[in-house]
C-alpha cells in the first residue's frame, strides 16, 4: 500500500472507496469459491456421484483448516488496519512478521495432527465404505499442502487489509485460475480422478503462497515482512487472535454443523444425499462469499476509521454494506428458487435421484437467504471494530446455538425435508437476534456523531 491508501481511507467518498475495494475482493472471493465448486463439477461429472459425496463428506476437514487461517489471517489484518489508522506503521509490521510465524506453526501442527486422527475423523463427518477411498485419497494430499493454503490464504488477507484490494485479486485470480487450468488436466487428461483434483488445487495455492509472500518482501508494500519480526511476542499473538477467535470459532462452528448435516443426510437421505447437499453448500457458499466480500472491502475502511475516531464514516460504511448485502441476498434467493434444476445439472447431469434431491434441497435451504446478507455484515462490523465477543456470538447463533437443536431434532420428524430446513428455520430465529445488536450499534454510532458535531461548532 502506498501513502495514498492512506489518504484514500481518511478522505475518499465513501460508495467510490466501498466499490473500488468491492471489485477485486469480489473478484477473489468468487475466483477462491471456485476452488471448491470447480472440483465438484469435474469430479462429479468425471468421477461419478459417489466419488462427489466422499469430497462432499471431507468439507468439514477443509473447514477446519479455514479456520486457523482466519484466526491469524484475520485477526492480524484487522490489527494491520487498526495501526495503519494510527500511523503506527512499526507496530503493523510486528504484527505481519508475527503473524507469519504463527501461520507457519499452525499449518505444520495442522498437518501432523490431521494424519494422526485421520481415520477417525473421516467416520465421523459421515465417510463409510463406499466413499472411504475417494475422501481418503483426496484428503492425503491435501493434509499435505496445508501450509500453502493457510499462508497464502492468511497473507492474502492481510493484502487486502493494508489497503492493496487489487494485488489481493490478482492473487486469487492467478491461483484459482491456475487450479481450474489443472483440474481437467489432472482428472481427465492423466486419469488420476479424485488425487488429480488435490494435486491441482495444491500447486494451485503453492503459486498463491509464493505471490503473497514476494509481495510482502517488494517495495509495493508499505509494510514489509522483515525476519528481525519474527520472533513471536505474546502481547502479538494476543493482539491477533482475540481478533481472529470469531471468525475462527464460526468456522469450527460450522465444520461441526456440516459433519451433522452428513450424519443427519446419510441417515435419512443415504450417500447421493450427502453428494446433494455438498452441490447445495457450494451454491449457498458462493452466494455468502459475494457477501463477504462486501465484508472485504469494508474492513479496512471501518477498521482504520474507527480507529481514527472518524464515527460518521463508520457509519455510512456499515449503512450502505448492509443495503448491498440485502440485495445481493434476494438476487441470490431468486436464482435458487427459480432455476434449482439447472444449477443441479452443472454437478452431474446422469444421475436422476442426485437431480431430485438436490433440486428439493436446493430451493428448501435458501428459502431464508434473504435474511443471511445483513446478519453476515453485521458480524464483521463488530469483527472490525474490535468487539469480538459480539461478533463471535453473532456468528455462533446462525451457525450453532440455534441450528444444531433443530438440526438434531426435526428430522425425526420430517425426515429428509427436516435436514433441509434446518437451515433457513435458524436464519431466520438469529436473525431477530442479531437485529437488536445491529440497531443498539447505530443508536451508539449516532450519539458519538452528535457529540463530535457539537465540539465542532
Amino acid at each position: 500500500m502506498a501513502e495514498s491508501n492512506v489518504r484514500e481511507l481518511e478522505h475518499k467518498s465513501i460508495p467510490k472507496l466501498l466499490f473500488k475495494y468491492f471489485m477485486p475482493a469480489f473478484a477473489g472471493v468468487i475466483v477462491n469459491s471456485l476452488y471448491n465448486i470447480v472440483d465438484r463439477i469435474f469430479i462429479g461429472q468425471g468421477v461419478g456421484a459417489l466419488a462427489l459425496s466422499g469430497l462432499s463428506a471431507i468439507f468439514p476437514i477443509m473447514v477446519i483448516m479455514m479456520a486457523f487461517g482466519m484466526l491469524i489471517g484475520v485477526g492480524a489484518g484487522v490489527r494491520v488496519s487498526f495501526n495503519l489508522g494510527k500511523k503506527d506503521f512499526d507496530r503493523a509490521e510486528k504484527v505481519l512478521g508475527n503473524s507469519f510465524v504463527l501461520m507457519v506453526v499452525v499449518s505444520i501442527a495442522i498437518m501432523l495432527v490431521g494424519y494422526t486422527i485421520k481415520d477417525p475423523l473421516l467416520t465421523f463427518f459421515g465417510v463409510n465404505n463406499e466413499t472411504y477411498s475417494y475422501a481418503n485419497d483426496y484428503l492425503d494430499i491435501i493434509l499435505a499442502g496445508s501450509i500453502f493454503h493457510i499462508v497464502g490464504y492468511s497473507l492474502n488477507n492481510l493484502i487486502r487489509s493494508e489497503g492493496s484490494a487489487r494485488v489481493a485479486m490478482y492473487s486469487m485470480l492467478i491461483s484459482a485460475g491456475l487450479n481450474t487450468v489443472l483440474d481437467p488436466i489432472f482428472i481427465f487428461g492423466l486419469n488420476m480422478g479424485v488425487k488429480g483434483a488435490a494435486y491441482a488445487t495444491v500447486l494451485s495455492q503453492l503459486v498463491l503462497c509464493i505471490w503473497v509472500i514476494a509481495h510482502f518482501r517488494s517495495k509495493r508494500s508499505l509494510i514489509r515482512l522483515r525476519m528481525r519480526n519474527f520472533k513471536v511476542r505474546k502481547d502479538i499473538a494476543w493482539y491477533i487472535v482475540t481478533i481472529g477467535f470469531a471468525p475462527f470459532s464460526m468456522q469450527m462452528a460450522s465444520s461441526l454443523v456440516f459433519g451433522t448435516f452428513n450424519v443427519q443426510l446419510i441417515k435419512h437421505g443415504g450417500d447421493i444425499a450427502v453428494g446433494a447437499m455438498g452441490i447445495v453448500m457450494s451454491i449457498a457458499m458462493l452466494l455468502v462469499m459475494t457477501i463477504i466480500a462486501i465484508n472485504m472491502a469494508s474492513q479496512p475502511i471501518i477498521s482504520f476509521n474507527y480507529g481514527a475516531k472518524d464515527f460518521k464514516r463508520v457509519k455510512q460504511t456499515l449503512v450502505i454494506s448492509l443495503i448491498a448485502a440485502t440485495v445481493i441476498s434476494v438476487i441470490g434467493f431468486l436464482l435458487g428458487e427459480l432455476f434449482p434444476r439447472t444449477i443441479i445439472k452443472m454437478f452431474n447431469s446422469k444421475d436422476a435421484d442426485l437431480l431430485e434431491i438436490g433440486v428439493r434441497g436446493l430451493r428448501i435451504f435458501l428459502l431464508a437467504l434473504p435474511l443471511v446478507g445483513f446478519q453476515v455484515i453485521t458480524g464483521n462490523y463488530f469483527q472490525s471494530t474490535g468487539k469480538a465477543g459480539l461478533a463471535t456470538l453473532i456468528s455462533l447463533l446462525r451457525q450453532v446455538i440455534i441450528l444444531m437443536p433443530i438440526l438434531l431434532i426435526l428430522p425425526n420428524y420430517l425426515g429428509l425435508d427436516g435436514v433441509w430446513m434446518a437451515g433457513p428455520i435458524s436464519d431466520t430465529l438469529s436473525a431477530i437476534i442479531t437485529s437488536f445488536f445491529l440497531m443498539r450499534e447505530i443508536r451508539k454510532l449516532n450519539e458519538r456523531i452528535a457529540i463530535q458535531k457539537g465540539q465542532t461548532h
